[in-house]
C-alpha cells in the first residue's frame, strides 16, 4: 500500500510548465493561459488519473475530457456551466465534482491558480 500526501504548500515552480491551455483543447477568451501539472497517480491517457493543475490568469472554456473531482490548492477560480448558465467561485481549499462533457468557462481570478483533481474517463 502506498499513500501519497497531498500538498497545500505547491507552487508554480515545482510542476512542469505544459505550454498553452489550447494544447488540452480549451479556447482562450482572454489572457495568456499557461499551464501546468504534476501528477500523483496514473498518467493523463489512463482511465483513472490523479495530480495537481495549475494555470495562470485568464479566462478559458473547455469541455470536460473525463469526470472529475476536484480540490483548490492555491489561488481562487470562478467556474460557470456553459449550458446551466451557473457560476461558483472556488477558493483554496473548495471542492467540485464535474461530469464529463460539461462545457466549463473558467474565470482566473488570482495571478496563479492551483487544483488537485482526481479523473475518471467513462
Amino acid at each position: 500500500m502506498s499513500i501519497t500526501q497531498l500538498s497545500t504548500a505547491l507552487r508554480q515552480q515545482d510542476m512542469h510548465a505544459i505550454g498553452p491551455v489550447t494544447n488540452l483543447g480549451a479556447t482562450v477568451e482572454s489572457g495568456n493561459v499557461e499551464a501546468y501539472a504534476l501528477g500523483t497517480f496514473g498518467a493523463p491517457a489512463d482511465p483513472v488519473s490523479a495530480g495537481y493543475f495549475g494555470v495562470t490568469r485568464g479566462v478559458f472554456r473547455m469541455t470536460y475530457p473525463f469526470n472529475e473531482q476536484a480540490t483548490v490548492v492555491h489561488g481562487v477560480v470562478t467556474l460557470t456551466d456553459v449550458a446551466a448558465g451557473t457560476s461558483a467561485t472556488y477558493r483554496t481549499g473548495d471542492s467540485w465534482f464535474v461530469t464529463q462533457g460539461t462545457e466549463v468557462l473558467w474565470e482566473i481570478d488570482s495571478d496563479f491558480f492551483i487544483k488537485h483533481f482526481f479523473a475518471v474517463v467513462k
